[in-house]
C-alpha cells in the first residue's frame, strides 16, 4: 500500500522498495467546473542545483523540451483535458541518469495561459501525485492535494531528492503560485 502524504511530509522511497533507481511520477486532475473556455493543466519538472535554481533552461521538462540534457527526466506526453481515468500526465525520473549536480527535482502542473484566462485550481478537483516504481509498476506515495489551492494557476506537487544518506526521497509541496508558469518557472530560474 502506498504511503499517503500531507503538505509538508516526505517518505524515503529507497525504504519503501529497496534497490530503486526509476520512478514515474503520474499526475492527475479532474474539472470541477468552468467557464466554457478551453481548460488545459500541463505537467513540468525542474531541475534544480544547491540554490534551488535550474541547472540551465534545458532543466526545465514540459511539453516543449520533453528531456532533461543527461536523458534522466523525460516527460510523458499532453494531454488536454483531464479526461478519462489514471494518470493524465506523467513525468519519468531515472536516478541512474541523473547528474550529481541536481540536487531535486520539482514536479508542477499549470494551467495552461491560466493566469491570463483567470483560470485556476478552484477549478480543479482530485489533484493529485502519485509516485510509482518502474520495476514493478507498485505506486510507492501519493500526496492528494487540497483545497487551499484555489486561487493559483501553477502548483509545485512534489519534489523528489537524494538525502544525505543516498536515499531517494519525496516530499509533498501544495506551493503556488497566482502568475502561473510565469512567475512559477522566473522563481526556478527559467528563462522564458
Amino acid at each position: 500500500m502506498a504511503v499517503s502524504l500531507v503538505k509538508g511530509g516526505n517518505v524515503s522511497l529507497s525504504k519503501e522498495a529497496p534497490g530503486l533507481s526509476s520512478v514515474t511520477v503520474g499526475l492527475g486532475w479532474d474539472l470541477r467546473r468552468t467557464d466554457g473556455q478551453a481548460f488545459d493543466l500541463d505537467a513540468s519538472a525542474f531541475a534544480v542545483g544547491d540554490d534551488g535554481r535550474v541547472l540551465s533552461d534545458g532543466h526545465f521538462v514540459f511539453y516543449n523540451n520533453k528531456t532533461s540534457p543527461d536523458g534522466a527526466i523525460v516527460y510523458g506526453g499532453d494531454n488536454r483535458t483531464g479526461d478519462g481515468a489514471g494518470d493524465d500526465e506523467t513525468i519519468r525520473i531515472d536516478f541512474g541518469r541523473l547528474g550529481s549536480a541536481v540536487k531535486k527535482v520539482v514536479v508542477a502542473v499549470t494551467i495552461h495561459d491560466g493566469a491570463e484566462r483567470r483560470q485556476n485550481f478552484g477549478s480543479v478537483a482530485n489533484a493529485y501525485a502519485r509516485v510509482v516504481n518502474d520495476a514493478d509498476a507498485r505506486e510507492l506515495a501519493r500526496y492528494d492535494l487540497s483545497e487551499d489551492s484555489s486561487t493559483n494557476a501553477a502548483m509545485i506537487f512534489v519534489e523528489l531528492y537524494r538525502s544525505a544518506l543516498g536515499e531517494i526521497k519525496v516530499k509533498a509541496i501544495g506551493e503556488g503560485w497566482q502568475s502561473g508558469l510565469a512567475g512559477l518557472a522566473s522563481s526556478m530560474g527559467v528563462n522564458l
